[in-house]
């Protein structure tokens, strides 16, 4: 990893508080300055202050602390008004009451059915689904680079976006033709580019979408995951048309984002290390470490907001005071020295195994799909490089651009050349 320059260094600390780019311009500098401000650290978000957790041990600690809540009422800036709905980064935090949103006995009942529709054998069940879409986006990959007459063609909106809104779309019921459409919105939505009153309406046209889904469903339903967090079991509570329509809003959005992230971020750094390559081409290194050690190293999720302390809570010198919020920083904690060594700044997929990281959470809250994005990644890679081995990228490592996101690790594009 280079080392920020010292204008970059001074532009991202305010009295030893890190401030987060919302243009992700520096995110491994970033990175490395979360990691240096110790394992709490104080952060700003958009003039809003935090705390963020960037170690491992901290992390594992405190995402089980029933002390710390994803109830926004318990914010003390909330409760005093310093922070409002016209706070960009509002909405995805206050998104609809949801599994997301809530927490104890209230938690585990959003939860249930949707764990329940992704467990190892419904994900082998719907394997051959996604090996088909796989290979169909292959296709299309290999057609649109015959169009561009051999030229570059963007990995990520032919591949890498479309394959696991096609997943969870299908595990939703929502029809093929509307993901372009939720695409778009998601992505406007989680842009720091986009206003904050189009960003509220974005929300708003998404509760009508997946209203109107559940009213189908619940008058006609089928064998999708729409209908099931819809159908009660028998003596069990039924959930909301609120809470079905808040599930199903932050599943679609977190199904794919995450996806995204790790299938593209997995080829990145396969290419800039191209002796590892070879050992996974080779059959010396499974695929299943090329994913575990880019979920590590290059997580696809950088920031997640947020929780609240409803008490003070002591962590090593610091005090997280009553109705302070806490985000925790993926990225910081995957690059962790006390737990992955002192070259966690470095893609190893020769590390020794297993690669114990928390990329998914830990504890009540911990990612519902990580395997069902897992098994996504673990079809696409080997698949990707088994139609196209001489892939390789169209722009030097360091002229990918990031999304202006401050939650998702993401490319606003990675244009590959198809053969070497």
């Amino acid at each position: 990893m280079n080392c920020p320059h010292a204008a970059a260094q001074e532009a991202t600390l305010r009295g030893g508080v890190v401030v987060i780019d919302p243009l992700v311009q520096d995110l491994d500098g970033e990175t490395a300055r979360l990691r240096d401000a110790g394992p709490l650290a104080r952060i700003e978000l958009l003039g809003v202050p935090a705390w963020t957790i960037t170690r491992h041990a901290v992390a594992r600690q405190l995402l089980v602390d029933p002390r710390l809540v994803k109830d926004l009422d318990a914010w003390g800036l909330w409760q005093r008004g310093e922070v409002t709905h016209a706070w960009p980064l509002i909405g995805m935090i206050d998104a609809g009451r949801s599994m997301f949103t809530v927490d104890g006995s209230e938690h585990r009942r959003l939860r249930t059915k949707t764990s329940q529709a992704l467990t190892p054998r419904r994900l082998e069940e719907i394997r051959p689904k996604i090996e088909k879409f796989t290979e169909e986006l292959l296709d299309a990959l290999a057609e649109q680079s015959e169009k561009n007459k051999g030229g570059a063609v963007d990995l990520k909106s032919v591949f890498a976006q479309p394959l696991p809104m096609r997943v969870v779309g299908m595990l939703m019921g929502v029809d093929e033709a509307e993901h372009p459409m939720l695409m778009k919105r998601y992505k406007a939505f989680f842009s720091m580019l986009t206003p904050q009153e189009e960003r509220l309406a974005l929300l708003a046209e998404l509760d009508v979408f997946y209203a109107a889904l559940v009213r189908e469903r619940t008058a006609r339903p089928t064998d999708d995951l729409t209908s099931a967090l819809i159908l009660a079991e028998e003596g069990g509570e039924p959930l909301t048309e609120e809470e079905v329509v808040g599930n199903l809003k932050a599943m679609v959005a977190a199904g794919h984002e995450t996806t995204i992230g790790l299938i593209l971020n997995a080829v990145r750094a396969l290419l800039s290390h191209p002796d590892q390559l070879r050992k996974v081409l080779d059959g010396e290194i499974p695929w299943e470490t090329v994913i575990e050690e880019t979920l590590r190293w290059d997580t696809p999720t950088t920031h997640l907001l947020m929780r609240f302390a409803t008490e003070d809570i002591q962590v090593g010198d610091d005090v997280i005071a009553k109705g302070e919020g806490v985000v925790i920083s993926y990225r910081a904690i995957g690059r962790d020295i006390e737990q992955h060594g002192p070259d966690a700044d470095v893609f190893d997929i020769t590390r020794p195994a297993p690669i114990r990281h928390m990329t998914f959470g830990h504890g009540p809250h911990i990612c519902p799909g990580a395997a069902l994005s897992r098994v996504e990644a673990g079809i696409a890679l080997p698949a990707l490089f088994r139609r196209f081995p001489g892939l390789r990228s169209a722009l030097a490592d360091e002229e990918i651009r990031k999304l202006p996101v401050m939650t998702q690790n993401d490319m606003e594009a990675f244009p590959v050349l198809l053969h070497g």
